[in-house]
């Protein structure tokens, strides 16, 4: 793990971070998940206290902040790969069914939760639906934010490693 670590860092030697693409996909969800937060445009609704994320969970999920982690996460995903839907983020997020004695199948997840998500990060204009076909993509006015996220992130992440 060690020499893995090593010949990464080899690399990242002299880079600059640009864009969502040059952060790591946990630092970037966390932290633009609390840029949500702080904002205060992205609504939390009364049912995401007890809802599933899909028929395959047994509970909610115990972290209050699910929603903003999620809202981040399909901004991400959608950042990457643009003309991602509400059918093709539960194939995503979907798991595992576990059925008892029987055998465990693929279960999509909550289409609810996405179109939710998706629907708030249209009216804060991070996102916006394509003309054409269907599915969604970012706009100019949320990638300039996600990349300045991004880059705030890495500066907290180094500031960090500097203090140990």
């Amino acid at each position: 793990m060690a020499s893995t670590n090593s010949y990464d860092d080899y690399f990242k030697e002299g880079t600059r971070v640009v864009t969502v693409k040059d952060v790591e996909p946990a630092v970037f969800i966390s932290a633009f998940a609390q840029h949500l937060k702080r904002q205060g445009r992205f609504e939390i609704p009364k049912w995401a206290d007890y809802v599933k994320t899909g028929k395959f969970k047994e509970l909610p999920p115990m972290d209050p902040d699910w929603l903003y982690v999620r809202a981040a996460s399909v901004v991400r995903k959608l950042y990457i790969r643009k003309g991602t839907g509400v059918g093709g983020f539960r194939k995503v997020y979907g798991g595992k069914h576990r059925r008892g004695t029987c055998t465990k199948v693929y279960a999509k997840a909550s289409g609810k939760v996405i179109r939710y998500v998706l629907q708030q990060l249209e009216e804060m204009g991070l996102v916006e639906q394509i003309e054409e076909g269907s599915g969604r993509m970012i706009t100019k006015e949320g990638q300039r934010e996600l990349d300045t996220v991004a880059v705030q992130a890495v500066a907290v992440e180094d500031e960090d490693e500097d203090d140990e």
